[in-house]
């Protein structure tokens, strides 16, 4: 019982000494508007959604990193000419939908402009958690497991309350290396967050 007691005792400490020195957390959500660059990919932008939370950790008056972990669903279609460009491709698999999720991890440096405005710029690492087997015979993968993308933005900042744009851009491909044709997601990120600690 003591031992839990000073364990309770030191966590809440550390919560209020982590916090004076400008460490928070909150939640967020928000849409994605996005596309898939290249062959065999229609060339349109689609909307998704994103979910989960993130945190403030203060670098002084001006300078906060922010990391975000996100489940992130980006949405495309295969283009008219899928089957025609993609080796073993099933019959039928031309404009048809595909839903990728990823776990999305944002992590950006923010720089406050203005007590209320912040611009910010950093990676943001994902791993894809599944995608549509059905694209390719024999059940081979056609995105690869990991995505690093840049992203940069500006967010308002009202009291608890967070309102974040981004645009994002992958740096490496997206399809499996048993695809010769390069993909590369690339959109827009608008989400509403609420600092809650």
């Amino acid at each position: 019982m003591k031992s839990r007691l000073v364990l309770l005792v030191a966590s809440l400490m550390a919560v209020s000494f982590l916090q004076a020195q400008g460490l928070h957390f909150g939640i967020k959500g928000g849409a994605n508007i996005t596309k898939v660059d290249g062959k065999a990919m229609a060339d349109e932008f689609n909307y998704g959604y994103h979910l989960g939370g993130f945190a403030e950790v203060g670098l002084g008056k001006k300078w906060f990193i922010q990391p975000e972990l996100l489940w992130t669903e980006y949405k495309t279609r295969t283009a008219d000419d899928f089957e025609d460009i993609i080796n073993n491709a099933v019959e039928g698999s031309s404009r048809q939908e595909v839903k990728l999720n990823y776990l999305s991890i944002p992590i950006t440096l923010n720089y406050r402009l203005l007590d209320w405005f912040s611009v910010h710029a950093g990676p943001q690492f994902g791993v894809l958690l599944n995608s549509d087997k059905n694209l390719l015979e024999n059940g081979r993968d056609a995105f690869n497991a990991g995505v690093v993308s840049v992203a940069a933005g500006a967010q308002l900042n009202f009291g608890a309350f967070r309102i974040t744009g981004r645009y994002f851009t992958n740096l490496n491909e997206i399809n499996s290396g048993d695809i010769d044709n390069a993909w590369k997601n690339k959109g827009f990120q608008v989400g509403v967050g609420i600092k809650i600690l």
